[in-house]
């Protein structure tokens, strides 16, 4: 479905020079949610604890042999099938825009998938046939899982309250620009764009404020020797209202927030103004 961006790995490439393993955010507390699980190897994706009904759920995504992946849950639209999925998959409209998915669903979750990661993060799902794609490095997304979601029931739970909101619009970030090391934070794409939202740490507000220059114009090449450690993935491409809950459990220091998506015409959404600094604190 064309949901691997190129800024995405170039900014893992660049952590990789600096660090030997990942800080990950997706740490989300379970808050007595429903939990189900996501078990990633290099060929398959297998769901434990799917729920029966529509509500919150807190998902556990562990990963055992893949590199740079990443585990995302597809809702089908209502009338279209997991056969109409399978087709649409290899199609070259698939491969070019994410926002062509909307015909077929929502992009409703995108968590890292790491090799002996273990990441959690919650959200709700809603009525419906769920597909479950893997990814690995710019190579497309493959179907390896499917379950179904009913109807909630009276004791459907909703999302805890989170401290703070973050919020992708078209084309920028709102919400507060400083999170805290342990805090539960919302992410929201209210955008109608799919939009995406990752991190990367720097030295010094200097070096930020040189990195979202960088980003403006173009030259993500420039950024190497910018980034001082591993990018945080608060969520991968995700529809127009979907949303994503977790524990801030990166290290603290400031970081170059942004948006890799692309345009219809190639435009990376950095050159519209989809980045800004944010702080990591205790």
């Amino acid at each position: 479905m064309g949901i691997r961006i190129n800024g995405r790995l170039l900014l893992r490439a660049c952590a990789a020079a600096v660090a030997s393993s990942a800080i990950c955010a997706l740490g989300a507390q379970a808050a007595a949610l429903p939990s189900m699980s996501i078990a990633v190897t290099k060929t398959s994706a297998t769901v434990t604890g799917a729920p029966t009904s529509a509500g919150a759920v807190n998902i556990v995504v562990s990963d055992k042999g893949l590199k740079e992946g990443a585990a995302i849950l597809f809702r089908l639209a209502p009338g279209k099938t997991v056969a109409e999925a399978e087709q649409f998959l290899k199609e070259k409209r698939a491969h070019n825009d994410p926002n062509n998915t909307a015909e077929l669903g929502t992009l409703v979750f995108d968590a890292e998938a790491e090799n002996g990661v273990t990441n959690e993060a919650q959200t709700v799902l809603q009525p419906g046939t769920y597909i479950v794609l893997i990814a690995a490095g710019e190579g497309e997304p493959t179907l390896r899982d499917t379950f179904t979601v009913g109807a909630a029931t009276a004791a459907a739970l909703a999302l805890p309250a989170a401290q703070a909101t973050e919020r992708t619009v078209e084309f920028g970030f709102k919400g507060p620009k400083t999170l805290h090391d342990g805090e539960v934070v919302r992410f929201e794409n209210e955008g109608f764009l799919v939009h995406m939202d990752v991190a990367f740490p720097v030295k010094n507000m200097k070096a930020a404020k040189l990195a979202v220059k960088y980003l403006l114009a173009g030259k993500e090449k420039a950024l190497g020797k910018l980034i001082a450690g591993p990018p945080v993935g608060f969520y991968g491409p995700l529809s127009h209202g979907a949303s994503m809950q977790e524990t801030i459990t990166a290290k603290p220091g400031i970081y170059v927030q942004a948006c890799f998506m692309e345009t219809q015409d190639g435009r990376d959404h950095t050159l519209l103004g989809m980045e800004r600094i944010i702080k990591i604190t205790k």
